[in-house]
């Protein structure tokens, strides 16, 4: 466990060093996204570990290993900030004595904190490079401009509890627990790691977000988007996503890649569900072949 500034426990994990044979590359930190916990990536984790990367992870706070902050099993946060806040502190005491390009990598919701952070010139010190994974630079219904989420999502919380869950399971609203694979990813056999390890720990398990969550999300993609904001991020940044993604705005993806000075954005097609690192082999090879062509490009190893 790794200790907040407000005294709360979150739960990280440094995988094993690269063997022994393999040039050392630099070090890299990967945040899951919501609902998730790091065991879903552990794969992704040792495909780096043999490409000469020391990896670590972490649970966000109120999810995973790191607690809860909701109703029942909502997943809940009052403000993206405090998540942002975690991240920072978490970046620069983990950054502290490692030797080598630094990179930071996020998927989903993950990849939102991990990208506002970077703009927000948080993260100290300076990453070489970012990476991330379908990241959530909007929620559904794309129709539906930012502002008038935002008025849905607060009155809501205005309502009621806004811990309180806001729809009633699964990722996506009105989906069906059956239908809950075809959000994520085409592999079956990687898809049920994850019931793996909701059972061999239950604690891992998360519900719906909660309406606070919803609001809070609003908030914090319009501070993303905000006039100048991604424009003024001076770090290179690689995207990986799907067109049909159905929990993350594929739009939103493409308008952050064009903003971004210094991005490049592989999007695949119906090939691939959310879940990417955790796709079929041949999405999942490519994608990783693509992270690691633009890390081999963009960072330098310094030692």
């Amino acid at each position: 466990m790794w200790h907040a500034a407000d005294g709360h426990p979150i739960r990280r994990i440094d995988w094993p060093a690269p063997p022994a044979g393999v040039k050392p590359r630099g070090h890299l930190l990967f945040m899951a996204g919501r609902g998730d916990a790091y065991e879903k990536y552990l794969e992704s984790f040792e495909h780096w570990r043999l490409a000469g990367w020391q990896v670590s992870a972490a649970d966000w706070r109120g999810q995973g290993g790191s607690g809860r902050l909701g109703l029942g099993d909502a997943g809940h946060i009052d403000d993206f900030g405090i998540w942002v806040s975690d991240l920072a502190a978490l970046w620069a005491d983990w950054a502290e004595g490692r030797a080598g390009p630094l990179v930071l990598a996020g998927h989903s919701m993950g990849g939102h904190l991990v990208l506002r952070a970077a703009v927000e010139g948080v993260l100290k010190p300076r990453p070489a490079a970012v990476v991330l994974s379908a990241p959530m630079l909007d929620i559904f219904p794309e129709h539906l401009p930012l502002f008038a989420k935002r008025l849905v999502a607060d009155a809501m919380v205005r309502l009621g509890d806004p811990r309180r869950a806001a729809w009633k399971m699964s990722e996506k609203p009105g989906s069906r627990p059956s239908a809950r694979q075809s959000l994520l990813t085409h592999d079956k056999a990687r898809y049920e790691d994850e019931h793996f390890w909701r059972e061999a720990r239950p604690e891992l398990k998360l519900g719906p977000g909660s309406w606070g969550w919803l609001a809070a999300a609003t908030r914090s993609t319009g501070k993303l988007f905000a006039p100048g904001a991604l424009e003024s991020l001076d770090v290179p940044v690689m995207i990986v996503a799907a067109a049909t993604d159905k929990l993350v705005s594929p739009a939103a993806i493409r308008v952050a890649a064009r903003r971004l000075p210094d991005a490049q954005l592989l999007e695949f097609g119906p090939e691939a569900h959310h879940e990417i690192l955790r796709e079929v082999d041949p999405v999942r090879n490519r994608a990783l072949a693509a992270i690691d062509d633009f890390l081999a490009r963009r960072t330098t190893n310094k030692e």
